[in-house]
């Protein structure tokens, strides 16, 4: 299986910028054999505060990663936090992502399965902070029962860390194998895994240091892909800042990161019987 991964800023903060990091990220992967999609918001409906900025809306925000998809050819996700947005989302980008704090709701999941029917798009469900990974199991049931089965390879989980105390995530690895029993394949997100949620008081804090070792030991365990947030200049981002990867460090970590897959792509050694 083709390795993914999924990267770009956290929201559309301007048309130039999304293209920037489009561009430059879809240079590497090409140059590294990795399958790339493209992730930017329209809205942040999660920001910590009311005054934060949340993005340039479904319109603007939709036409701009549309651009991205056409000239540059690859596949486009965007979040979605109301099911109203699902069928006119899915007409521009290719991956619906349903944001963690909302992988219960069950409307919104109905609505992205309806919105993806017919077509090869994909839905791409962050596992919850406050569930365990074989909860993610009713997950999967409730986008089988709306025509999205894992069977046909468009239903993919992501690991975004677990709540430990108070604005702490940590990573239990186990969970990779254990959503992929599920028969979906399971994306690692590197730099939500070190978000310190509401750690700023008016927004969320990070340790970017931290997204390479965690991006390593994910590649390790077998994980089908990763999530980055990247930005030319994270200090000064609009949203997730203090935990995104600046662009200029992005190809050292991925050539390091293919090095790892190669030796754990084949066939994972077990420890069972």
């Amino acid at each position: 299986m083709t390795f993914r991964l999924i990267a770009g800023p956290c929201v559309i903060e301007s048309r130039d910028l999304v293209l920037q990091v489009a561009e430059r990220v879809s240079e590497l992967c090409k140059e590294l054999g990795i399958s790339y999609v493209f992730k930017a918001s329209f809205d942040k409906a999660n920001r910590s505060s009311g005054q934060s900025f949340r993005g340039p809306g479904a319109e603007e925000g939709l036409a701009i990663l549309q651009e991205v998809r056409q000239q540059l050819g690859i596949p486009v996700l965007t979040d979605i936090h109301e099911s109203h947005q699902a069928a006119a989302a899915a007409q521009a980008v290719d991956v619906l992502q349903i944001p963690a704090f909302l992988c219960r709701q069950t409307d919104l999941l109905e609505a992205a399965a309806q919105a993806v029917a017919g077509t090869d798009k994909v839905v791409n469900v962050k596992k919850g902070q406050f569930l365990a990974p074989w909860d993610m199991a009713q997950v999967v049931n409730k986008l089988g029962e709306g025509g999205l089965t894992p069977e046909s390879g468009r239903l993919w989980l992501t690991e975004r860390g677990s709540s430990f105390g108070y604005n702490t995530l940590v990573v239990d690895y186990r969970s990779v194998p254990q959503m992929q029993a599920l028969g979906c394949p399971v994306i690692f997100d590197a730099t939500h895994a070190v978000q310190q949620p509401g750690g700023q008081g008016t927004s969320s804090g990070g340790q970017r240091e931290f997204v390479a070792p965690l991006a390593r030991a994910a590649v390790a365990a077998g994980v089908d892909g990763l999530f980055m947030e990247v930005h030319p200049d994270p200090d000064q981002a609009l949203s997730d800042g203090p935990n995104m990867v600046p662009l200029h460090r992005l190809e050292a970590l991925l050539r390091q990161l293919m090095q790892l897959r190669a030796v754990v792509q084949d066939d994972l050694a077990v420890s069972s019987y």
